[in-house]
């Protein structure tokens, strides 16, 4: 892989990332074996895009802010930008992303955006941190959507694969509607057992699935027994798992914020999951993926 990505490493552990969207591509450890999606073009060829300022899509695509209707593409424009390096190390780097005219054309808000990845031990450390470096209280979400390997390298059928979470989640979850990438108002009972989900392709027929009732911060996924990816995620309350049937991957992506409801036709600030950053203020949200026995 070669520039323009940045590339750090420590300890047997590699991570890749395209500065265009401070996208992370690629995780691999000592032994050379790839833990994200293989981006076959014949499902989607993401890999880990960041969600701001706002997760999901918006619905008809503009959101309304004090009476001002502003275009916004689903998941925002953080993920079709380009960020700086402001920091570097052999196993870290910090890129950065700040409000320009592009951005207020849409986007009216003074922000900045960090987005830190660090290799320790045998895991990646990310943390993005968002700024209001404006006057005015700054509405924003976030979310992280990396999309994992289906099957994972170490070894073991598709079928045996299993989200494994830190607590049980008997709490009904959420999908999305009839209309594009809008979230429905009802929802379907919980397809965790206990604290333990067997995902099958049919399960993402209709999209995601969305858990705004989430007890875990934390989660493994692989095959019991094996080698699994420990994920942690200490900073947003929600959680959405989603991959075209069939492909090579699932994302694991866990949210502070999601799309509209099928319907919302009301201000920003009424939206669920806005949050509200004060002038001068910051807020962080981390995500360590970590390679356990």
């Amino acid at each position: 892989m070669s520039e323009p990505f940045v590339t750090i490493a420590a300890e047997g552990l590699t991570a890749a990332i395209n500065p265009l969207g401070a996208e992370l591509w690629s995780i691999r450890d000592g032994a050379g074996r790839e833990w994200m999606t293989d981006a076959d073009p014949r499902w989607w060829t993401g890999h880990a895009p960041l969600l701001f300022p706002f997760v999901g899509r918006s619905r008809g695509d503009v959101y309304r802010i004090d009476g001002v209707e502003y275009p916004m593409a689903q998941h925002g424009f953080a993920r079709r930008r380009d960020f700086g390096v402001v920091a570097r190390a052999g196993d870290a780097v910090t890129f950065r992303l700040e409000a320009d005219a592009e951005s207020r054309a849409v986007y009216p808000f003074d922000f900045r955006l960090d987005m830190a990845f660090a290799v320790e031990g045998r895991g990646l450390r990310m943390t993005a941190t968002i700024s209001n470096r404006g006057a005015a209280a700054m509405p924003f979400s976030f979310g992280y959507h990396p999309a994992f390997a289906w099957p994972l390298p170490f070894g073991g059928a598709v079928e045996d694969h299993r989200i494994v979470f830190e607590r049980e989640e008997p709490a009904p979850i959420r999908r999305v509607g009839e209309e594009p990438g809008l979230i429905a108002h009802d929802r379907i009972s919980s397809p965790v057992a206990g604290d333990t989900l067997a995902p099958i392709h049919a399960m993402f027929e209709r999209d995601a699935l969305i858990w705004d009732e989430l007890e875990s911060r934390s989660l493994l996924w692989g095959v019991p027994g094996r080698e699994r990816l420990k994920i942690d995620f200490p900073d947003t309350p929600w959680l959405g798992l989603w991959q075209k049937p069939g492909a090579h991957y699932l994302c694991v992506e866990p949210w502070a914020g999601m799309a509209d409801v099928e319907g919302f036709a009301g201000d920003v600030w009424s939206k669920q999951g806005i949050m509200r950053l004060e002038p001068g203020d910051s807020r962080s949200f981390r995500m360590d993926v970590t390679l356990v026995d």
